[in-house]
């Protein structure tokens, strides 16, 4: 048994070993060439702003360096794991070339990016190359005893260096294959780890220094100020409900009391008929006060958690829904307030847009995560967009770090998904 996994081992790391040198090869060969053009383009474009042309192409390929640094960015997070931060000031949506310009020069990653593109081309194409030549370059040498060696010399005087070892014959050349054996087990344990460097010298001149917090700072400062204007809009909400509501029958019911009062001994009738009238005044008021406070915090959550709460708004629905529910305890009372208002929007959406007559509701926690699923199977098209329910519900989850994704091909089924990084309790 355990030869067996020992054999696994093996075999495991001579594939990562074998992966990282063609994954080297691919940076080397391919993407330097890629960003020696890149570079030429960049220089061009900013040379030719002098004479104005420059603000035309300039925002084309400075966008086009942001779209081949996000490539490399993703190579290294999911051949290595090494994750770059993506700091990017935002361009303003339908600005001219003149803004795009000037916004991107104004980006302290632009520049970052153009200094990369040396950078990558020296530094950056030898640790790329170094995974590919500590694998396949021993190959050669393990061949050179069976004559190979002969391939590379033109007469008896002739040498032929296998890096610092020389071949002149037979000897000479079990000497350079015992290197090469060498270098071989060095590739099969740290190949993989040379290419690993060659991303973090990719993200040391990429990333900055202060990348992640830079990035850090600017999503908190988004998502507070998004989580202000939602907390002025729910508060003309109540406003609004109070005074077109509650407090209207309110005031109307003081004004029958006091005409009952007048009326009581004069007209016993009619003050019946204005207390009857006024008891189901108060019945209503109080009822949206119940709805009110339902809309602000549903008792049902705060009492019983998210998991029944869902359920509850799944009992409203006029489709057949279903729901699962897996949650080994609760989370935080704001967590769970934006995770049951955002399931809210998103049924509601689905009952008056989707024209689905089937739901499914998926709740669980893993890997520190809340996440919920959201499926219906009605027409699809489904979109985050400005001024779009799910907008707002992306906003209102983003002010916990939380992230919405969306599936809504055409035709359907639509599955919307949200994510909350929180712990239960």
């Amino acid at each position: 048994m355990d030869t067996d996994t020992h054999e696994d081992d093996f075999r495991s790391r001579a594939r990562e070993a074998v992966l990282a040198a063609v994954r080297g090869l691919v940076l080397a060969l391919v993407m330097m060439p890629v960003t020696l053009l890149c570079l030429v383009l960049t220089l061009v474009s900013l040379e030719l702003l002098l004479v104005g042309v420059g603000f035309l192409l300039a925002p084309w390929i400075l966008g086009g360096l942001r779209n081949y640094a996000n490539t490399r960015r993703r190579l290294a997070e999911e051949w290595c794991g090494v994750r770059i931060p993506v700091t990017y000031r935002p361009v303003p949506a339908g600005a001219g070339p003149w803004t795009r310009t000037v916004t991107m020069l104004r980006d302290p990653q632009t520049w970052r990016d153009v200094r990369w593109l040396p950078a990558d081309m020296t530094a950056g194409f030898v640790t790329a190359l170094l995974p590919a030549l500590v694998v396949f370059f021993p190959l050669q040498g393990l061949l050179l005893p069976a004559g190979l060696w002969r391939a590379y010399v033109s007469g008896p005087a002739d040498t032929y260096w296998y890096a610092f070892v020389p071949v002149t014959g037979e000897a000479t050349a079990v000497l350079a294959a015992a290197l090469a054996a060498a270098l071989l087990v060095f590739a099969h344990r740290f190949a993989p780890r040379l290419l690993t460097a060659h991303f973090r010298l990719t993200r040391a001149v990429l990333g900055g220094d202060q990348g992640e917090l830079v990035e850090r700072v600017r999503v908190l400062t988004e998502t507070r100020r998004h989580a202000v204007d939602t907390s002025a809009v729910e508060l003309r909400r109540i406003e609004r409900d109070l005074h077109d509501g509650a407090q209207a029958r309110l005031v109307a019911m003081g004004m029958d009391l006091g005409t009952i009062e007048m009326l009581v001994e004069r007209d016993p009738a009619q003050a019946k008929r204005l207390i009857a009238q006024t008891r189901r005044n108060s019945a209503e008021a109080l009822e949206e006060l119940r709805d009110l406070v339902r809309g602000i915090h549903p008792p049902v959550l705060a009492e019983r958690g998210l998991g029944d709460a869902v359920r509850a708004l799944a009992l409203r629905l006029p489709s057949a829904t279903e729901v699962s529910v897996e949650l080994p305890g609760r989370a935080e009372a704001p967590v769970e307030s934006a995770a049951y208002f955002a399931v809210s929007e998103v049924l509601t959406n689905a009952v008056k847009h989707s024209g689905a007559d089937r739901i499914w509701i998926d709740v669980h926690h893993d890997d520190g995560r809340l996440r919920i699923t959201v499926t219906d199977n009605g027409q699809g098209g489904a979109a985050v967009g400005p001024g779009s329910g799910l907008a707002g519900i992306e906003r209102r989850l983003g002010t916990f770090d939380g992230v919405l994704a969306v599936s809504s091909p055409a035709g359907g089924p639509t599955m919307v998904t949200m994510e909350i990084p929180c712990v239960l309790s």
